[in-house]
């Protein structure tokens, strides 16, 4: 489970990260090949230490189970993919945003701050949630079929092979 677990924040942060540059720089109306790269490494390792210091997947599961929402409904989903965008989005865009502020301001630049962090924020909130919701039973399914797990039944019930 631990390989699985690596798996999926490997995947799950490159995507997130690949995603959220793209529209950080696209909405920055200056797109370049280095200020994109800079945004997606910086992005990318945030989410790595996010999801090796914060058990999101136990974290969801246990307000889930709190929460009376039951297991493997469109409900339970949402609530996966809400809970898991509110760890990992603030925090990369507040980054990224005041990464982008610094350099603005360095090359002397007036923009203001408050505005700038709360629209990226917004929309950065909104692709995370659709992002991970998408692609999060996507990349599950890759990762189990890639370490000889199978789902049993449309309820996401798993099963070794090996068990077999």
């Amino acid at each position: 489970m631990k390989r699985i677990k690596l798996q999926m924040n490997i995947l799950m942060g490159a995507a997130i990260s690949l995603c959220l540059s793209a529209i950080g720089n696209l909405r920055a109306e200056h797109f370049t090949l280095k200020s994109f790269l800079i945004c997606f490494v910086i992005s990318f390792a945030v989410s790595m230490l996010i999801g090796f210091w914060i058990p999101v997947k136990p974290l969801t599961d246990l307000l889930i189970r709190e929460l009376g929402i039951r297991e493997h409904t469109l409900g339970a989903k949402c609530f996966s993919a809400l809970t898991a965008d509110l760890i990992y989005t603030p925090i990369i865009t507040v980054i990224m945003v005041l990464t982008a502020y610094i350099q603005a301001s360095v090359h002397g630049a007036q923009i203001p701050l408050r505005p700038m962090l709360l629209s990226a924020l917004v929309i950065s909130l909104i692709a995370g949630f659709v992002l991970i919701f998408l692609l999060q039973p996507l990349f599950l399914k890759l990762v189990f079929k890639l370490n000889g797990v199978q789902q049993a039944d449309d309820q996401n019930e798993i099963t070794n092979q090996s068990a077999l």
